[in-house]
């Protein structure tokens, strides 16, 4: 099974996140498929914080992708500041 998941980055009590498509057996911060964002949970006001390639989501998510409840509500998230 293919999902969309969080990978982590960034140094310690500095993370970031990226938004990667991954078999669900590979480790979290292992071999994915493809990126398709990022998430920055400390970015200031000046920086953004998240980023996610629609097309790219769309077309995983018809192929079956599942992404997991923290890529969802990051979604959720981004659409509501697009909108």
């Amino acid at each position: 099974m293919v999902v969309i998941r969080l990978a982590r980055g960034g140094a310690k009590a500095r993370p970031f996140f990226n938004i990667v498509v991954a078999d669900k057996r590979t480790r979290r911060d292992g071999r994915f498929i493809e990126r398709i964002g990022f998430y920055n949970p400390i970015a200031t006001a000046s920086e953004e914080s998240i980023r996610i390639a629609q097309d790219r989501l769309t077309y995983w998510r018809s192929v079956g992708a599942q992404a997991s409840p923290t890529v969802e509500r990051l979604i959720n998230q981004a659409a509501a500041k697009a909108a």
